[in-house]
């Protein structure tokens, strides 16, 4: 056999063993008349040593070992000297009798430690060199225990796993589809799923009352730390259900998955947050719940004292951000210059200072006096030493932006740690959302999201205000998943498509399979999808998903590693009746 044992198996119970030991060097160290090599493999790393005096010749070969040279070493374990109680095999190492080189190595073009020299390009061209990385390594082998784990609680929740096609069909609404051109079928294209939606409704019509999978997923979008054109998703579906029984069934996997992984408890339901209050008060709907700065709405607060900007503003909000009255000027004229960048959209920044002694002190003092700041600080639930932030203009374009000044003065007093973990399901968002370009409603979700029942009767006469019957589960800010119960009945599936602008003969085109299934006999039902990939990443302690996917594309969507996407030779263009450059 190659080995006896992993490189990280091996303690002080084992001594005076004869193992058999392969893997990769990690590093050499000559000391005179010894030589030290750590060996790795994905278990750990245990360390090699040749003696000048007992054995010069094989002491002299393991010299001229390189980096990432593979071998296999055999020998008898025995206790160290100078014991690294911080490696599970520090209390050991390997007195070398046999050194076989299985392969040699070129220098890396980075260096395969914890703490590489190597940028993010580089790393993705040589990914499978990033891979023997132990940070690296060990994300992936936490993706993999996340979906061992999420198909144990499945399981045992009566969930089948029903894998469905790769090939589908392509349907308008959402991101743009990645197409693939039929062979068999010329002119014609299948497409690649952005999920698996109409698929999995289905199986609920086919009698499959509890199904999921782990499924990968296509988006041709533009691209993010968190945003991949192929991702995986926990997709779920149940039949014969509410709201409250998605929710509950989806929490308890939340829950799970954080206690077996996470070593966390929640004994607590989470919050449950209506869409209309995550606007309000945080102005998005994926808040941040670790931290307060809850929004205050100040508009008739501080209107009528004289000062323009905020007397021709449609809102003014303000948050409170606790013990910061002692930011400098300079501090504040730089987070005026940061709500003022492009990005956040603001025109500027107001404050007040509640200094420790009890006075007020705010960048409009000629407008405001003593007891109407006092005012301000009553309002925002300011005490000595906070400091009040407000910023004004069009309500819809201030609330994102004082949302990003309340995310980002969250960082500064460092209260957006990694290892808290406040989860809240997001409830009751619109069900459509109007298009000024091209005048018409659009899904907020997709075209099979159920109305409230209470807002069927507003479907026809007033559809910006229905409610979709809709929840996301929102982590630290992240949207971790999101689901909603499905239309099951075909004349509200029709009135849906009405609102969206489709035609009968436009419906049937695009979901008639789905139109001619519900006739016979969809039960109620509904679902969810988590992103499998950020949910991990949150698990990691890291924003990026890259790192949690063996084989990620970069910003521009390129695998630097397979040089894809690439050219397909012209006889596969010809085979496919496909002409390059032609006319749109």
């Amino acid at each position: 056999m190659y080995r006896t044992h992993t490189c990280g198996e091996l303690n002080i119970n084992h001594d005076s063993q004869d193992v058999v030991l392969c893997g990769w060097v990690q590093k050499s160290r000559d000391l005179g008349g010894m030589t030290f090599v750590d060996l790795r493999d994905r278990y750990g790393i245990t360390q090699l040593v040749f003696n000048m005096e007992t054995n010069p010749e094989l002491c002299g070969k393991a010299r001229k070992l390189g980096r990432e040279f593979v071998l296999q070493a055999k020998g008898k374990v025995r206790e160290r000297s100078n014991k690294n109680l911080k490696m599970p095999t520090g209390e050991i190492e390997i007195e070398s009798t046999e050194l076989n080189i299985l392969n040699r190595s070129d220098i890396p073009p980075f260096t395969i430690e914890e703490d590489t020299d190597g940028g993010e390009e580089l790393r993705m061209k040589y990914r499978y060199l990033d891979l023997r990385r132990a940070p690296v390594k060990n994300n992936i082998i936490l993706r993999h225990r996340f979906a061992q784990e999420v198909r144990k609680y499945m399981d045992e929740q009566d969930f089948i796993e029903v894998e469905t096609p790769v090939l589908i069909k392509s349907t308008p609404e959402g991101a743009r589809d990645f197409v693939v051109p039929s062979r068999m079928q010329p002119g014609t294209f299948y497409a690649l799923p952005q999920s698996p939606q109409t698929l999995k409704q289905l199986l609920m019509v086919a009698g499959f009352d509890k199904y999921f999978q782990i499924v990968r997923c296509f988006r041709d979008e533009d691209l993010r730390a968190d945003r991949q054109p192929e991702f995986s998703q926990i997709d779920c579906e149940m039949s014969f259900v509410e709201r409250d029984d998605i929710l509950n069934t989806f929490e308890g996997l939340t829950k799970y998955l954080f206690k077996k992984l996470k070593e966390v408890d929640f004994s607590e339901p989470f919050i449950r947050m209506p869409y209309i209050e995550a606007m309000e008060y945080y102005g998005c709907d994926k808040p941040d719940l670790r931290f307060g700065m809850k929004f205050v709405d100040m508009t008739t607060t501080v209107q009528g004292h004289g000062f323009g900007v905020f007397d021709s503003s449609e809102y003014i909000g303000a948050i409170c951000a606790l013990g910061c009255s002692e930011y400098t000027r300079k501090q504040l004229d730089e987070l005026t210059e940061w709500v003022r960048r492009p990005q956040i959209g603001a025109k500027g920044l107001v404050y007040a200072r509640y200094n420790p002694d009890g006075t007020l002190k705010s960048s409009v003092d000629k407008f405001y006096s003593p007891e109407e700041l006092k005012r301000w600080a009553d309002a925002t639930g300011a005490k000595p030493g906070d400091l009040i932030l407000l910023l004004s203009g069009e309500k819809k374009k201030t609330l994102p932006a004082l949302s990003e000044l309340r995310l980002e003065m969250g960082s500064r007093l460092g209260l957006r740690t990694k290892d808290k973990f406040v989860p809240l399901w997001v409830v009751d968002f619109p069900l459509l959302e109007w298009d000024e370009e091209t005048q018409r409603f659009y899904a907020m979700h997709h075209p099979f999201t159920s109305p409230v029942p209470d807002d069927l009767s507003l479907m026809e006469t007033d559809p910006g205000k229905v409610r979709a019957n809709a929840y996301d589960l929102v982590i630290n800010g992240v949207e971790i998943g999101g689901g909603s119960i499905r239309i099951h009945d075909a004349s509200v599936q029709k009135l849906m498509f009405k609102v969206l602008g489709f035609s009968d003969e436009e419906a049937e085109a695009q979901f008639g399979f789905l139109l001619n299934a519900f006739r016979y006999g969809a039960p109620p039902h509904g679902g969810i999808a988590f992103g499998l990939d950020r949910f991990v990443a949150m698990f990691g302690g890291q924003d990026s998903i890259r790192d949690f996917i063996a084989f990620p594309k970069n910003n521009s969507g390129r695998d630097v590693m397979l040089d894809s996407p690439s050219m397909i030779s012209q006889k596969q263009l010809n085979e496919l009746q496909l002409i390059l450059g032609g006319k749109k």
